[in-house]
């Protein structure tokens, strides 16, 4: 059985989080709602787990703190 990892496990997570809000820079709403779309179902066929997804599917689905 697969798990998803909660964890902190993103090398210089700081550099991706500023990759993702340069990926967004110049674009609508729309724009950027259709790249999120694009980019998660591209990194859930890079996970290829059905099982993980669902598991992140419901820790997404948690409330934040």
């Amino acid at each position: 059985m697969s798990k998803l990892i909660l964890t902190p496990n993103l090398d210089k997570a700081d550099d991706v989080y500023a990759d993702l809000l340069t990926a967004h820079e110049g674009k609508s709403k729309a724009e950027s709602d259709a790249f999120n779309a694009r980019l998660i179902l591209i990194l859930a066929n890079h996970i290829g787990d059905r099982e993980v997804l669902a598991q992140a599917l419901a820790a997404a689905d948690l409330p934040q703190d």
